[in-house]
């Protein structure tokens, strides 16, 4: 399940996304006005994004955030681990942020770890391959089941 979060954070950038080819940054008031996100969570997850290099920003009257590459170059995966850091349903099958279990046996004979890897991989392979720009289009059926998914 998402993270309120990752979920607040997927729903800015792609906020960003669609704004992407206007000349000007976009106010955190804005985002969160729009977007029903409480502003002063959307600011630290604004500026953890910005830490990572998704977002650029500017301080002022006319400042705010912008995505710092094109909507077609970020993918909805990068965005979940620089939030929550995995996108593993367990944490003895991620990559990232692997952690044996403590009640596990054997991992190579445990069924729950090898349901969970192919769960990571299917989840993997949909976030990885789905840009923004993807996300945002509505030629995608990608893009619709993930509209979905964040919906709820």
């Amino acid at each position: 399940m998402l993270t309120k979060k990752v979920k607040y954070a997927l729903k800015a950038v792609l906020y960003l996304a669609k704004r992407y080819d206007d000349e000007h940054l976009i106010a955190v008031n804005d985002i969160s006005r729009e977007e029903y996100i409480p502003y002063k969570f959307l600011e630290k997850i604004l500026l953890q994004l910005k830490r990572k290099g998704i977002l650029i920003s500017k301080i002022g009257r006319l400042g705010g955030y912008q995505l710092s590459r094109p909507p077609a170059e970020i993918m909805v995966g990068e965005i979940i681990r620089h939030i929550d850091g995995t996108i593993a349903p367990v944490s003895c099958v991620s990559k990232t942020a692997y952690e044996k279990c403590f009640d596990c046996e054997n991992e190579r004979t445990c069924e729950i770890r090898r349901t969970m890897q192919m769960v990571r991989d299917a989840m993997a392979k949909v976030l990885d391959g789905t840009s923004l720009a993807d996300a945002i289009s509505m030629d995608s059926k990608v893009a619709s089941t993930l509209r979905y998914a964040f919906a709820q």
